[in-house]
């Protein structure tokens, strides 16, 4: 089981706090070897600091202010209580001050990057830069779903840092952290992207995370995690802690590609609109690909389609498999619910899909999404526990079998049948009767794809 996954803002400490890291000795060889490639050197020894010369005037430290509500005590609501020790009638709200970290990225504008999380219900803002300037930033907006947040100072001879394509990124380059760890002050570390896409850690509704190595602590968030073309490519925003919440190595960055696209809408709108087609997803795998006849290793099924939708009016089905977007491939599920959550409302894009093996184009105008986002990945299930299923009845020549009850949060339920279903095919081979469901779950392998009618409603629902 995976440790918690905490956010990297933190708490003034009140007292100091000493803190000595070192350098991983396994990063040395690589870096010894990175030299060859054209990496600076100081006395014949490798070395980071021309870069960090000239990006830490960007990378800002953020201190917030923010209002805590007491802890509600039962004995505060005895009146007696309160007129003995004469409490007031109404607790006041106690100040409380964390602090964060945060990148300039247009100094013309005096624009910076943050967390959302840092500066959430912050009533006051203090941005301080690595030459000991201190200004009051105002919030322009701030996003929840991926954790973004802008901020506007006015200051003069600032300086920015260029940002990066975080698309071009590999497993394996070098990266650097800047932030603002316990409210130490500026810090650098050192490390290598880990992985890329991250997702279902349930940080954000919109997870893609880049994972590094390079130490990143409580008060990083916020923070850039840099190239060695002194580019920022991610925001620091979250860590898997041990039980003490300190850096283990596994740290997670909200890449540019989302951090770009939010900017600019919250700079156009003062919020994010996000774009929506109506359909439920999920991952095409290898096995359901297979099942379903395609030559495909990535992309998203098309689970549900909502009535009257973008996606329905566009002519999308259950069932279709979604493999490009705008010309770029799907990664799966939460690459298109991103890369769609994050497009632009009324705007259209172009999704290529697979129907019945054949490759088609389909023209989507995207609507705006309401406060829950609709667009959602459906979690694949392990069995169909808890649903029985019954032959058509007598005279009715229609294909399917019929469910014929299913028991509330069991595992059929929680992959989407419900009682009165019809389930007409596996892997979109018809089926007739529950002897014919029976052989091609069997054959079917680990994972099935079932086609169902409920009422004048088509689904394809993903089960394991």
């Amino acid at each position: 089981m995976f440790a918690p996954v905490s956010r990297l803002s933190t708490r003034l400490l009140t007292s100091a706090a000493l803190v000595v890291t070192f350098g991983s000795a396994a990063l040395l060889p690589a870096i010894a070897q990175a030299q060859l490639a054209g990496m600076p050197t100081r006395d014949g020894t490798p070395t980071l600091a021309p870069l960090i010369d000239k990006v830490v005037p960007a990378v800002v430290n953020v201190a917030v202010k923010s209002k805590e509500e007491m802890a509600d005590n039962p004995l505060l609501k005895d009146p007696m209580f309160r007129r003995f020790f004469d409490v007031p009638e109404s607790s006041v709200p106690r100040e409380r001050r964390s602090v964060g970290s945060g990148v300039i990225v247009d100094a013309k504008n005096g624009y910076i990057l943050t967390n959302h999380h840092v500066v959430d219900e912050a009533t006051e803002i203090m941005v301080k830069l690595k030459d000991g300037r201190e200004y009051t930033a105002k919030k322009v907006g701030s996003d929840e779903a991926t954790d973004v947040a802008l901020l506007k100072v006015e200051g003069k001879n600032l300086s920015d840092l260029p940002i990066g394509d975080s698309s071009k990124l590999q497993v394996g380059d070098f990266v650097v952290a800047i932030g603002n760890p316990f409210g130490l002050g500026q810090t650098v570390t050192s490390g290598i992207v880990s992985a890329m896409g991250r997702s279902g850690l349930n940080i954000e509704g919109y997870e893609d995370f880049i994972q590094t190595d390079a130490a990143i602590n409580p008060g990083n968030s916020g923070g850039p995690l840099i190239n060695l073309k002194g580019e920022m490519v991610g925001m620091n925003t979250a860590i898997l802690g041990g039980n003490g919440g300190g850096n283990v190595g596994i740290g997670f960055a909200v890449p540019t590609s989302i951090v770009k696209n939010v900017m600019e809408q919250l700079i156009q709108y003062g919020e994010v609109r996000r774009g929506r087609i109506g359909v439920q997803i999920s991952d095409l795998t290898p096995d359901l690909a297979k099942n379903l006849g395609i030559d495909q290793s990535e992309g998203a099924v098309i689970q549900r389609v909502e009535k009257d939708s973008p996606g329905d009016k566009a002519g999308l089905k259950a069932g279709d498999v979604a493999i490009v977007l705008d010309g770029k491939p799907v990664k799966g599920s939460s690459d298109l619910r991103n890369r769609i959550g994050l497009s632009k409302v009324e705007s259209t894009v172009a999704l290529t899909i697979i129907r019945d093996g054949q490759k088609k184009e389909v023209k989507v105008k995207l609507e705006k999404a309401p406060e829950k986002q609709e667009v959602a990945a459906i979690e694949e299930r392990e069995a169909l526990q808890g649903a029985s299923f019954v032959n058509p009845e007598a005279g009715d020549k229609s294909n399917g079998i019929v469910v014929k009850d299913v028991q509330r949060n069991s595992s059929a339920w929680q992959a989407g049948l419900r009682e009165r279903d019809v389930v007409i095919a596996v892997n979109r081979k018809a089926i007739k009767n529950v002897d014919d469901f029976e052989k091609a779950l069997k054959d079917g392998g680990r994972q099935v794809a079932l086609s169902v009618k409920r009422g004048s409603e088509d689904l394809f629902l993903i089960i394991q």
